[in-house]
């Protein structure tokens, strides 16, 4: 089975699947709009984030790496 999301950012339908690189966006374009409204802080969380583990460099070590090998647009080119 398929599973079809909307894009978040113009609500087109997508795929989600390993071949489409942008999930859940549509596009590269859309991508980079939600990282500007990020980045501007109009999207934001609306809730205090209150972790029930405290992290250690370890951890955020993995978790950065992690997001890193999947998100490639926020490596700098070699």
């Amino acid at each position: 089975m398929t599973l079809i999301v909307d894009c978040p950012t113009c609500k087109t339908k997508v795929t989600w699947q390993p071949e489409n690189e942008f999930r859940p966006f549509c596009s590269k374009r859309c991508q980079l709009i939600d990282l500007g409204e990020w980045a501007d802080e109009s999207n934001k969380i609306s809730q205090q984030v209150t972790p029930e583990v405290e992290m250690t460099e370890e951890m955020l070590d993995a978790l950065e790496g992690e997001f890193l090998q999947h998100n490639k647009f926020f490596v700098e080119p070699e």
